[in-house]
């Protein structure tokens, strides 16, 4: 980026709107809280598409929540939008100390280390205090699995997380055997976060990964769908195996060369 942004504008017109518009008026925090989840999500939707477009559109939905917070943070006696500024960058700079102190680092992994120590010495009494509780249960999993890494708690070789789904995979099909229904989530949940810190540790986003084979499911369902329609059929008058045989067509056809 080059020079500084100037956000005056958008604040002077969210200004105007929270005094002459009646919905932006009635705004509180509570209110804008699943608005804003929902333009994470778009964002999040736009960024696993790479459409840049989305994404540009998306992150000026998002700013304009940031100063809509900021806005009623004012007008509650709290914060304005300049303390917001000057705490995340000071919050920067004092978790960059091999940028703007004197620490040595070797690569990402120490930043990733030398950051939650920071955080311990700002008083965080665990490491896993960060990880907000709604996260979705997936990216929780995630940022649980990354941040237990950064004090050691890691498996060595991927092997050995391959290992720990393989016995996970075994106590699933005990419980299985079982009937019982608790003992099923217990170990199929297990059986989740173990197949999660495999993807964690090849350094895939496993969030992503699962939705990009969602959509690619959607895709090829709805093509199936399409089909049927054209060819004046069902899909719940068809076979499995009839189905069966129209994936695996559509999906040889739309492979990517």
């Amino acid at each position: 980026m080059n020079g500084t942004a100037d956000i005056s504008a958008l604040v002077n017109i969210l200004n105007e709107l929270r005094e002459k518009c009646p919905w932006d008026k009635k705004q509180t925090i509570h209110t804008l809280r699943q608005q804003t989840i929902e333009e994470t999500y778009e964002l999040a939707d736009a960024i696993t598409e790479k459409n840049w477009k989305n994404i540009k559109e998306e992150l000026g939905d998002l700013l304009l929540h940031i100063v809509f917070y900021a806005k009623i943070g004012q007008e509650e006696n709290q914060f304005c939008f300049q303390e917001v500024i000057d705490d995340i960058c000071a919050k920067l700079i004092r978790r960059h100390p091999h940028i703007y102190g004197e620490v040595k680092v070797n690569n990402d992994e120490d930043v990733k280390r030398n950051w939650e120590q920071i955080k311990m010495n700002e008083g965080k009494k665990s490491v896993l205090s960060g990880v907000p509780a709604s996260l979705p249960a997936m990216v929780k999993a995630m940022r649980i699995q990354d941040k237990a890494k950064q004090v050691g708690f890691e498996w060595s070789t991927k092997e050995q997380v391959w290992e720990k789904i393989e016995e996970e995979k075994a106590e699933l099909l005990e419980a299985v055997a079982t009937g019982k229904k608790e003992e099923i989530e217990e170990e199929a949940g297990d059986l989740f976060f173990s197949v999660i810190n495999y993807v964690r540790y090849l350094n895939v986003d496993a969030e992503n990964a699962l939705e990009l084979t969602n959509k690619k499911f959607i895709k090829r369902f709805t093509l199936m769908e399409e089909r049927a329609r054209n060819e004046n059929r069902n899909l719940g008058n068809m076979s499995l195996d009839e189905m069966d045989s129209w994936w695996n067509e559509i999906k040889n056809k739309n492979k990517p060369n």
